[in-house]
């Protein structure tokens, strides 16, 4: 009998936290799946120089607070950051915008290295280039010459490299104990050209047999921000050892390296929905039992520029990515797709819809593509206008599912009214809360605290 639980992870020492703590990501150690790592957009309490990570020791029960990341800036934490462990071992690794870069108005991508989950020494930065956006980590580990060596990719979009072929990857099959770079080479992965760069995300997704798959938004007409995308799919056979890395998937209709799985689809860029901004949704998972069995979300405008629902596509194809199905599964007026596959096969996707004036935040799982009706959990649902935005993003662009063995773990942001109603699955906080009066306290317990935009970390346990 499956379980679910939903905690919010702001401690209870940030009691009295009004942040707009959004776009939050998560790693799972897989040695030791009670030791959890997960950020958002928050910043130091104390206000120095290094952004926290939320840490918690026993799967997600309680969490601590702790300033790790380089360039944490005061009011900010960190831009963007996504995490990763490594298979074994224990290393933790990070994509960043440093903080204090992006407040002197540039956009610096570093990519970090912390030895485990007990170190409370800032990560290490391994790479530090500027003119990037949205890094997205994924760590894995593989028996080499007798020992085991850390391979880490990072999809960006790398604006610095003086082309339009902005997706790129950046990896390393030596990542843990080399020193700076430690290995890490960027691999432009997009083969065609463009109007002008690819879309922000650029996701990735390992299989235990060194499979890697690499999913962007190929931008192949814009005026203005009307966008008109393909979604494309690569991969390399290789791990991403290379080179050459990502070049062993070739479209079957123009012969060009990368597949589409969509083309022609039409997004109205940074349009808002629900406080929200667009535009910018995409998700790629692996069964870890069949590297040929892989699936794509994003999301897109429906109708194009007449157009007025923006939906979420999930495709699957069972033969490495080279054809792909029709939408196995769409969703109307849905955002931050996040797929992921477990041991035994069942397809994981978590959403955040925006319907009758709320945000609902659900989890669905199906064994068959959605042929026959898919459990269907909803984690959170709260009025889309509260709190009130303080600027963008203000969910997030994305949220994260992971898989370890048969288990989702997961992270998404959402108001935090301390409402029973809002948690149809149950909610445990650590922050003063009245759940009977729907009011947060501050430390004292007795001061009112209004409401804001909290992570909160679940867990389906099969």
């Amino acid at each position: 009998m499956s379980t679910l639980k939903v905690v919010n992870i702001t401690p209870v020492a940030l009691s009295g936290d009004v942040s707009q703590d959004g776009e939050p990501s998560i790693a799972v150690n897989p040695e030791r799946p009670n030791e959890i790592v997960a950020t958002a957009f928050t910043p130091d309490p104390m206000g120095g120089p290094l952004a926290p990570v939320y840490v918690s020791t026993n799967g997600g029960d309680t969490w601590t607070l702790r300033s790790i990341v380089p360039g944490g800036a005061d009011g900010l934490g960190t831009g963007d950051i996504s995490v990763g462990f490594a298979s074994t071992g224990g290393a933790l690794y990070a994509g960043i915008l440093n903080g204090q870069a992006a407040v002197d108005g540039i956009t610096r991508m570093q990519i970090l290295r912390s030895p485990g989950i007990g170190s409370t020494a800032p990560m290490a930065i391994l790479v530090s280039r500027d003119q990037e956006d949205q890094p997205w980590v994924v760590a894995g580990s593989v028996r080499a010459n007798g020992g085991t060596r850390d391979r880490v990719y990072v999809g960006n979009n790398d604006f610095g490299q003086g082309t339009s072929r902005t997706a790129t990857v950046d990896a390393s099959d030596d990542a843990r104990t080399a020193p700076a770079p430690a290995g890490f080479t960027p691999t432009p992965i997009e083969a065609r050209s463009t109007s002008g760069q690819d879309g922000p995300p650029v996701r990735i997704a390992l299989h235990p047999d060194g499979t890697v798959y690499a999913a962007f938004q190929s931008w192949q007409a814009r005026s203005g921000s009307n966008v008109t995308f393909d979604v494309v799919v690569t991969r390399d056979d290789n791990g991403g050892a290379g080179p050459p890395r990502f070049q062993d998937l070739t479209d079957t209709v123009d012969h060009t390296v990368g597949q589409r799985v969509a083309t022609g689809r039409f997004v109205k860029f940074n349009a808002i929905m629900g406080q929200e901004r667009l535009g910018s949704d995409l998700s790629i998972a692996v069964d870890p039992t069949d590297s040929g069995s892989v699936w794509v979300a994003w999301c897109d405008r429906v109708g194009g520029l007449m157009g007025t629902d923006y939906t979420l596509h999930v495709r699957h194809s069972t033969d490495h990515g080279q054809h792909w199905s029709s939408d196995v599964r769409t969703i109307t007026d849905a955002k931050n797709p996040a797929l992921a596959v477990n041991s035994d096969s069942l397809t994981g996707l978590a959403y955040q819809q925006f319907t009758h004036a709320q945000w609902v935040t659900a989890i669905e799982l199906t064994a068959d593509d959605w042929q026959s009706p898919a459990e269907h959990q909803v984690l959170h649902q709260a009025p889309a206008n509260v709190p009130q935005r303080q600027g963008l993003p203000f969910l997030g662009d994305y949220m994260r599912l992971l898989t370890i063995d048969r288990d989702f773990y997961g992270v998404f942001s959402g108001n935090n009214t301390p409402d029973h109603a809002n948690f149809p699955a149950g909610v445990s906080y650590q922050r003063h809360a009245d759940f009977v009066h729907h009011q947060l306290l501050d430390l004292d317990n007795v001061t009112r605290v209004p409401p804001s935009i909290d992570p909160f970390f679940f867990h389906r346990a099969a």
